[in-house]
Order: C-alpha cells, then sequence, then structure tokens
C-alpha cells in the first residue's frame, strides 16, 4: 500500500463503485462483462461458482474458501479463476466508514483463444493439473487498464466499441503473467484439463438432470478414475458434488429473487423429493431453504461476492 501509482488508480475506481451504489450490494454495470461489489459489513461465509474471470479488491479484504484451503486476499492482489470453480467466499474487512469495494471481470473463452493465438508458444509445464484459481500480486499494468475500464461508464457512447479492446488488454497482461500458464493448461487441445473443462461443462448446461459419471467420463474419451482424480485436483469436488454444489446455489438464488415455495425449487432443481432437498440445502448452508428465505427478506443477506 501508499504507492501512488496504486492509490490513484483506486481511488478513481472506488469513487465510481461508490456512486454507483444503490442499496444493492452486487452491482451490474452497463459493460456485461464488468460488476461491482459494495458491502458495509462482514459477511457470513457463502458459497459461490467462479466463472473464468479476474476479480479485483479496491478496498477492504475477503477470505476465499477452496478445498480445505482458507486464503486471504486483499487489495495487494488479484485473484484470476481460469474455469468454473465452485469455492466459498466471506468478507472480512468491511464498515460503514470503510466499506468493501470490489470488482469482477468475466472472460468468455473465444476472448482467451483470441489472446492466445496471439501469443508466443510456451511450453507446457510438467506435472498434473492444478487447481482453477490462482492469486496473484497486484501491478500497475494491470491496474491502469481495469481503471480505463471502468471510467469507460463515463462515456456510454464509447462502450460498445471500447470495452471489448480494454478487456483483450486486461486478458492479454494476465496470461503474460504466471497465471497464463494455468489458463494453458484448460485450454491446450487433448489435455486432461481440457477435457475436466469440457466435463464442467456438461455438468453446466444439464445440472438439473441425473449425473451418470461413467457417462461422463465416456463422453470426455477419460476413464473414470481419471476424471474424478483431474476434476478434485482442479475444482476440490467430485463430480456428484460440483452438481450438488450448483443445484444448490441456482436453488438458493431462486429462492432469493422470487416468491416460490421451496418444493417448487426443490422439484425444479431436479431434486426427487423436498425433503431431500431440504437436507442437502440445510447442510450447506445451516439453514432450511424456507427459514434462509425469511432471514434473507428481513436481514437482507446479500447475493455471495467474488
Amino acid at each position: 500500500m501508499g504507492n501512488p501509482e496504486f492509490d490513484h488508480y483506486r481511488e478513481g475506481i472506488k469513487g465510481t463503485i461508490a456512486a454507483a451504489h444503490r442499496g444493492e450490494n452486487l452491482i451490474q454495470t452497463p459493460i456485461e462483462q464488468l460488476s461491482f461489489y459494495y458491502s458495509t459489513e462482514p459477511t457470513e461465509m457463502l458459497a459461490t461458482v467462479y466463472e473464468p474471470s479476474i476479480c479485483i479488491i479496491v478496498q477492504g479484504a475477503k477470505e476465499v474458501g477452496f478445498g480445505e484451503e482458507l486464503i486471504p486476499y486483499d487489495p495487494e492482489m488479484y485473484l484470476l479463476a481460469s474455469v468454473h470453480v465452485p469455492a466459498r467466499v466471506r468478507i472480512a474487512e468491511a464498515s460503514p466508514e470503510c466499506p468493501y469495494m470490489g470488482l469482477t471481470v468475466t472472460f468468455t473463452m473465444a476472448q482467451i483463444f483470441d489472446v492466445l493465438k496471439e501469443l508466443p508458444p510456451v511450453p507446457r509445464p510438467l506435472g498434473s493439473a492444478k487447481r482453477g484459481l490462482y492469486f496473484g500480486a497486484m501491478q500497475p499494468r494491470l491496474l491502469e487498464p481495469v481503471s480505463r475500464l471502468v471510467r469507460l461508464l463515463d462515456s456510454p457512447q464509447d462502450i460498445p466499441v471500447l470495452s471489448p479492446l480494454i478487456i483483450k488488454e486486461i486478458l492479454y497482461v494476465v496470461l503474460s503473467d504466471e497465471g497464463g500458464d494455468i489458463i494453458r493448461q484448460y485450454v491446450q487441445d487433448g489435455s486432461a484439463e481440457q477435457r475436466i473443462v469440457e466435463a464442467i461443462t456438461k455438468i453446466k448446461e444439464a445440472y438439473r438432470e441425473p449425473l451418470n459419471v461413467r457417462e461422463l467420463a465416456r463422453s470426455v474419451s477419460m476413464s473414470e478414475s481419471s476424471l474424478y482424480h483431474n476434476f478434485k485436483k482442479i475444482t476440490a469436488m467430485s463430480p456428484l458434488q460440483f452438481q450438488k454444489n450448483l443445484r444448490l446455489q441456482e436453488a438458493r438464488q431462486l429462492l432469493m429473487s422470487r416468491d416460490i415455495e421451496a418444493a417448487q425449487v426443490a422439484f425444479e432443481m431436479g431434486y426427487e423429493s423436498p425433503s431431500q432437498f431440504s437436507r442437502e440445502y440445510s447442510r450447506m448452508y445451516g439453514i432450511s431453504p424456507k427459514a434462509d428465505a425469511r432471514r434473507t427478506c428481513s436481514e437482507g443477506v446479500g447475493t455471495p461476492t467474488r
């Protein structure tokens, strides 16, 4: 902290986030791939699923739980999610006087491929698959284009043309850093990591349907044991746990955003019975679906921050 260059960029970003805050915690900006998060108090640990993205804190701090690890994370770092990765997140430092402020820039696979094809090829690192989350040291060369992307919100007419170019620049900086080696794993054709990405995509597209792990393994040309080992290495979960996590998070979003009965949510998410849904929901969130929805309405518990 105390670096004038960092401080200049962060102050500008903080001003924009504060101006965009209208009482909600999660703020979707007019730039589709840019969202803000604002909180005046620490939060409980909440489950989330990161999509390919970079997450930056400009004020406050949080903790990210991945598998058995609990990783502190503050403005001196950035978080890079290479694939869709389940995690647990809590804001650790926030107050009305010094609210937590952060932002997320998501990337499409097309954008990742577009930048990678313009970078010189690098030898594939040896070793097994790495986890899908990477924490890097924040650098001015990364925060500067992020700051320009945020400032672009002041010129709405320029967003359609300039935002894709700035996002490409941000992605270029990320891919040029050590985090780029992590992303390359997941897009190298035929690699175990690329096959896990394919498996993750298949689960996400049909998470409400029963999951047959043997058929999933066959569809991505892997043995069941290899699928299980590499899937858990990357996501810290088995394929079945990953599917369950997706179902429960989507169920929670439905409960928080719509006037809907828990039993109806259970069937919409593919559960065989409301009681099974309630047991698994309570195991994950520590509270029943009905009680959680009531608490959210009365206390304003927010959407999980990334």
